[in-house]
């Protein structure tokens, strides 16, 4: 197995001890390797889509982030056929229901996952 360094803000250093100690871990590079074997899985299985298809995003994001956010979705606003919008204290959710071509839903997700702003984001694929 290959050694991979990462540098982390003393915030998300904490918030990952606290994460692999609550769900269990018995070490943070396992922790570490399963998000990542999640990532590589989510990208698998968005390379393989050809075509149109709908799919449902749904994203967090500190509130101070909801214009970074918007100017992300407001270039998919052709796409997004429906959205829904839920405060948690500090924290929104969006619901995303989206059909696209392919590369359009990979864009996105490419876009969101490289985003600072966004806490969380997963997908389920409805069909055609």
């Amino acid at each position: 197995m290959e050694i991979m360094s990462i540098s982390l803000d003393k915030e998300t250093l904490q918030e990952l001890n606290e994460i692999q100690e609550s769900l269990g871990f018995k070490s943070r590079s396992k922790m570490l390797r399963s998000t990542i074997d999640l990532l590589l899985s989510e990208y698998n299985v968005l390379e393989s889509l050809k075509g149109e298809h709908n799919v449902v995003f749904v994203i967090t994001y500190k509130d101070t982030e909801k214009n970074h956010v918007s100017s992300i979705l407001h270039d998919f606003e052709n796409e997004i056929k429906v959205t829904v919008h839920q405060h948690n204290g500090t924290i929104c959710l969006d619901m995303l229901n989206m059909a696209a071509d392919a590369q359009r839903i990979k864009k996105l997700f490419a876009e969101m996952k490289r985003s600072k702003c966004i806490r969380s984001m997963n997908f389920t694929l409805l069909g055609r």
